[in-house]
């Protein structure tokens, strides 16, 4: 980035030296433009710097601890993705991989166990989230979900923890009942 805005300043700089003039207008326009993408740049790269959870994250592993038993909530093949924005939005859609798909081919006309099944095997979710003075993720605000009952919930680090260790992010969700549930995320390149 600084090498970037350099290599800007530098362009203008050999220019004059090799003789070009520029009129005051169009000299005026080209140093409020290197100076506007300059700021820019400087701006958007704080906030990538400063926002360690924002990107997006792909489920690699999840398991639910309860009642002294470890369950697989999405199955042995958990798919998974775990969005951030940098406008400080997010949304997490978690599934079992290997869900019977229906077999009526329609959503809305599974049968009870499908529809069943469905429910107990995935989530989604999304809302809004903070991040602390260190970019680390401080906490969010669900607006809307698959399961009703979580839509106005707020959470803080107290009941959600997602640490990051370079490509892979770690979440730990104490839920109400006391489940303990872990995934494993790693970043989408």
């Amino acid at each position: 980035m600084k090498i970037e805005q350099s290599t800007r300043a530098s362009l203008w700089i050999e220019l004059a030296d090799r003789g070009w003039f520029f009129s005051r207008p169009a000299l005026v326009a080209g140093l409020l433009a290197l100076t506007l993408s300059a700021t820019a740049s400087e701006s958007e790269s704080d906030a990538g710097a400063i926002n360690q959870v924002a990107g997006t994250w792909r489920m690699v592993s999840a398991t639910l601890e309860a009642d002294g038993k470890i369950e697989r909530p999405y199955g042995d093949n958990p798919q998974g993705m775990l969005v951030f924005t940098p406008d400080m939005h997010f949304v997490e859609v978690l599934t079992d991989g290997d869900t019977p798909r229906f077999a009526s081919d329609a959503r809305g006309g599974g049968s009870d166990e499908e529809n069943r099944r469905a429910m107990a095997s995935s989530i989604g979710f999304f809302g809004t989230y903070s991040v602390d003075e260190q970019g680390r993720f401080a906490g969010n605000r669900v607006e809307g979900a698959t399961f009703p009952n979580w839509v106005g919930g707020v959470r803080t680090t107290k009941e959600l923890q997602l640490r990051v260790e370079g490509d892979r992010m770690y979440e730990t969700f104490t839920r109400p009942d006391g489940g303990r549930f872990s995934a494993e995320f790693v970043r989408s390149r």
